[in-house]
């Protein structure tokens, strides 16, 4: 069942999944959205209740203790979170976002040890790249990780981390080798009671104000040498790889955000009314919602079809996860912008939910990557495979 129509056919169990979540998020997130956006807190009981659905974490794999989603359900968990509340559905997405590096290039006992946790509960998962002087120029960050006998040092900042002090758990990328460059970067997980780490004032931010961002700070951070993941050097291309798979993820919120945006307006045409009938009935009012839809449906195309390439492995990943993170965004803020406008008025009020979706929408187009830096992307890719003659 999707959202609107049966476009696009999924397997019973995705379908049932989408039910379960929907019927969640119906009771116990949607009544709190607005809620969470005016105070700006964490919502430990929505948290609370995909834990107990297991949905807070369900990518990963049952021999970590997981229930096993793959790609296509983990982007439909987050999809259908979002089509109510945006911050919600960041608690899902970072923690695969946090965890994905582990999965890709974590050795077995790290993997079984800091899945594990996250799957019972005992914390949530955050990623740590950026930094103040290393946005989208992520290879040029300055936290170091320095050896000293069976331990790393790590001193550093890390900015517009999302979730930092809510989290337990960090996988941050630090420079092991300065003189190598991005082959000079490793990855480590941080836990949020080691002695010399310490977070800055939650951002206030225009958006999924539910969700904090702030920075990490390591101070003389002491950790052991096992909590590397993969080899040393190799923590730059693990961020990318992880980017990879959870662009995508970006994407699934964005379509969510538009989804709920679209099934607002479709009742919202249909009862209101001017020169005596529903403004549904005007063709400029029902052109503008047949464009949302439309736009709508082909990012849930382009967003499962990443998703589908994300669990085979596909070698056109990058492109195809880059392509739907960017598409799907550049839609949920065309289609929020649109049913603020369908709505009037009342669409500029914190009365109805546009409002918000239209604030929230924005950030799509922004973390994990600007579209801009999609765009670089998915171009450099286009140009790799097709070289010059």
């Amino acid at each position: 069942m999707n959202p609107t129509f049966d476009t696009f056919v999924l397997p019973e169990e995705h379908q049932l999944l989408r039910k379960t979540v929907r019927e969640l998020a119906e009771d116990k997130i949607a009544p709190r959205a607005a809620e969470i956006d005016e105070t700006a807190e964490f919502p430990w009981d929505v948290n609370a209740a995909l834990l107990a659905a297991d949905l807070h974490a369900a990518h990963v794999p049952e021999e970590y203790g997981g229930v096993g989603a793959d790609a296509i359900a983990s982007a439909i968990i987050i999809e259908e979170i979002a089509r109510v509340c945006c911050s919600s559905s960041l608690i899902p997405a970072v923690n695969k976002l946090g965890t994905m590096g582990l999965l890709l290039a974590g050795n077995e006992d790290l993997k079984s040890h800091y899945l594990g946790r996250l799957v019972r509960g005992e914390g949530l998962f955050s990623y740590c790249l950026s930094e103040p002087e290393a946005g989208s120029d992520a290879a040029n960050m300055k936290t170091r990780a320095v050896r000293d006998g069976d331990s790393y040092v790590l001193n550093g900042t890390k900015r517009w981390i999302t979730h930092a002090g809510i989290s337990e758990f960090y996988t941050v990328m630090a420079v092991t080798d300065p003189d190598a460059g991005a082959r000079g970067i490793s990855a480590f997980v941080v836990e949020k009671s080691d002695e010399g780490v310490s977070f800055g004032a939650p951002e206030k931010k225009m958006g999924i104000k539910g969700s904090p961002t702030a920075e990490v700070y390591f101070d003389n951070v002491r950790i052991p040498a096992e909590r590397m993941i993969g080899e040393p050097g190799t923590g730059f291309k693990t961020a990318l790889r992880t980017l990879d798979h959870t662009w995508l993820t970006i994407g699934a919120q964005a379509l969510g955000v538009a989804q709920g945006a679209v099934d607002y307006c479709i009742g919202y045409v249909q009862e209101r009314k001017q020169f005596g009938k529903p403004i549904a009935e005007f063709q400029g009012v029902s052109f503008l919602l047949a464009d949302m839809a439309m736009k709508t449906e082909a990012a849930r195309a382009l967003i499962y079809t990443a998703a589908a390439a994300s669990e085979r492995m596909d070698p056109n990943l990058t492109f195809l996860s880059a392509a739907a993170k960017c598409f799907a965004s550049d839609v949920a803020m065309e289609v929020t912008t649109n049913g603020v406008q369908l709505l009037g008025g009342y669409g500029y009020t914190r009365d109805y939910p546009l409002e918000r979706m239209m604030r929230d929408a924005k950030i799509t187009q922004i973390y994990e990557g600007t579209n801009q830096i999609q765009r670089l992307v998915m171009s450099r890719n286009l140009l790799k495979a097709h070289p010059a003659r």
